[in-house]
């Protein structure tokens, strides 16, 4: 994993910040335009940060590698039934199976926090991988005024 995607236990930065500092440098980088349609508004545990940070490292390499994509849609979200990413391409796509280290990479990302993750194109349309884990809210990280 990159030090850029890389959240550590301690640091004052969000996940939200996180997400929002990379893909902007991502997409200054590539050229390739990015949707953000949700990002966690509550507090996320510190090894399931790490685990989006890197599956979305993943995914967005996939996207600048393989997809010839002008535009990729991000949205991350957290609540009471956990956390879950979708990041979704206007590529190439594919048909069959995902492979590639990639694509094992993302998912035993998801997978070692007891998730899982799934990678599906349709050929001329695109690509969306979709990781879900099952987390706890931590105490307190709710939103404000509930």
């Amino acid at each position: 994993m990159s030090d850029e995607v890389r959240v550590r236990e301690g640091r004052s930065r969000s996940l939200a910040q996180a997400l929002e500092e990379h893909l902007t440098e991502w997409a200054e980088r590539t050229g390739i335009a990015v949707e953000i349609w949700a990002l966690p508004a509550r507090d996320v545990p510190p090894g399931v940060a790490r685990a989006v940070l890197a599956a979305l490292g993943e995914a967005l390499s996939n996207v600048e590698r393989h997809s010839g994509a002008r535009v990729v849609s991000v949205a991350v979200t957290f609540g009471r039934g956990g956390l879950r990413m979708t990041v979704s391409d206007n590529g190439i796509g594919f048909f069959g199976e995902a492979k590639g280290r990639g694509v094992a990479a993302m998912r035993t990302h998801f997978e070692q926090l007891g998730g899982s993750c799934s990678v599906n194109g349709v050929p001329g349309e695109g690509t969306t991988v979709t990781g879900v884990v099952s987390c706890q809210e931590q105490p307190g990280s709710g939103p404000q005024g509930r």
